[in-house]
């Protein structure tokens, strides 16, 4: 078998060359990283689950008309998706006040806001991925105002539909950070929704106890963030007691769990 080459490693995906011109192979890492990569570690299982939860949220999205890069599962790690040119933009989405609108601002995390606020930071990873406003965007050239008018239309259509998803399941979405990407079709460009929607990716809060659901439980020290993962598929219905091996890409964690502990 022929070696396949890697094209990028981020800090939670590996993108190789694709089987055909246009495509991508992405694989999910079990890494964790917070606070800009200074804090480093493993989420056991991770990589697996976030490539689960994310084919089923973009395959949704999809049905309601949301453009994404996402073609199909391939495996447990891997997916394939459309090679995107990314837009160097990060879209963060706020329901209610979490993170870093909570430093900035001084208001009380878990503060419900009056009205959804769409934030834009430049990606990258060496300024620390800074909060920039639709000026600077106009005056660097980085999206052009009709990519920027649908990006702003596919963030609020994601968040109205995740919203419902997961409020359905008794799971409160906080907030979330998308990122999109160009294609060209016959000379023309348009941008899709690209990279993964996870709890990597998302803030995500059980609706009764507050109980954080996401990726926070590693960057607070609040322990047990494989079992939150597993939570957020478990609810989702993707963890369904099938262990269909590396080609099936639905694990049964407890029987995975079980023969490890010899049981």
């Amino acid at each position: 078998m022929a070696r396949r080459r890697q094209i990028y490693e981020g800090k939670a995906k590996i993108l190789y060359e694709g089987p055909e011109p246009g495509t991508i192979i992405q694989y999910f890492k079990d890494d964790a990283t917070a606070f800009n990569a200074q804090k480093k570690g493993q989420i056991a299982g991770k990589g697996v689950l976030n490539n689960r939860i994310s084919e089923h949220i973009f395959t949704n999205l999809a049905a309601i008309g949301v453009p994404t890069h996402f073609m199909r599962r391939l495996n447990m790690r891997e997916q394939l998706v459309r090679q995107v040119e990314i837009v160097p933009i990060e879209v963060v989405v706020r329901n209610v006040a979490a993170g870093t609108l909570t430093k900035r601002l001084g208001i009380e995390e878990g503060t419900q806001l009056p009205r959804t606020i769409i934030e834009y930071y430049y990606k990258d990873d060496a300024l620390g991925d800074p909060l920039i406003a639709d000026e600077h965007i106009a005056c660097f050239g980085w999206a052009s105002q009709e990519e920027m008018n649908d990006i702003a239309d596919m963030a609020i259509r994601v968040n109205d539909f995740m919203s419902g998803m997961f409020a359905a399941i008794g799971i409160r979405l906080v907030d979330f950070k998308l990122e999109f990407g160009r294609i060209w079709e016959n000379d023309y460009s348009r941008v899709i929704l690209a990279d993964e929607i996870s709890p990597d990716s998302c803030r995500l809060w059980d609706i009764k106890s507050n109980k954080k659901l996401d990726k926070d439980r590693f960057r607070q020290d609040l322990g047990e963030e494989a079992e939150a993962y597993q939570e957020v598929a478990r609810r989702l219905g993707l963890l369904n007691g099938e262990s269909e091996g590396e080609e099936g890409a639905v694990l049964d964690f407890d029987s995975a769990k079980k023969k490890r502990d010899g049981q």
